[in-house]
């Protein structure tokens, strides 16, 4: 999986929280905004389910394999690392799971940042909430790779967000 170009994350990234549960302090997202987000996720993401994250704070919508094994070599969040690969918190930030291979390429796009149990070989980075239309489609295609990663499949044409 070759990890998308992304543009330029426009403003100074947000303040998140050093600890767990790790948080998004500012700059969130609008309710409609974070509401399309979950709709989209919804329709393009086929055989996920939503649940109540295991390793999240309550507040989060977790997504899940519908009970299909992850692709061949996907490790996802824990603490089975074989179920959970994304969740939405209630600020509209997101962790998940993507191809180790893309983590660099993801980092420096200035969209997200590692998760504090990152350096421990937990398989998790956070994006960023997204602010408007526009960052938006950037989430919806970071969300597709991390989907492909943990299925192995691509996600439906309803991802024609970029």
């Amino acid at each position: 999986m070759t990890f998308p170009a992304l543009p330029h994350r426009e403003g100074e990234r947000p303040r998140t929280g050093p600890e767990v549960p790790h948080l998004q302090l500012n700059q969130t997202s609008p309710a409609a905004v974070r509401a399309e987000l979950l709709r989209w996720m919804d329709a393009a993401l086929p055989g996920t389910t939503w649940g109540r994250s295991k390793v999240s704070a309550p507040s989060s919508r977790a997504l899940f394999l519908d009970g299909t094994p992850p692709a061949p070599g996907a490790l996802l969040m824990p603490p089975r690392g074989d179920e959970e690969f994304a969740h939405v918190h209630a600020d509209g930030s997101l962790h998940l799971a993507l191809d180790p291979a893309d983590h660099a390429a993801f980092l420096s796009s200035g969209w997200g940042e590692k998760h504090p149990l990152y350096d421990r070989g937990i398989n998790v980075v956070m994006l960023y909430a997204p602010r408007d239309q526009a960052e938006l489609c950037v989430a919806q295609q970071v969300i597709a790779a991390s989907y492909t990663y943990a299925t192995g499949r691509v996600p439906t044409s309803d991802t024609a967000a970029a």
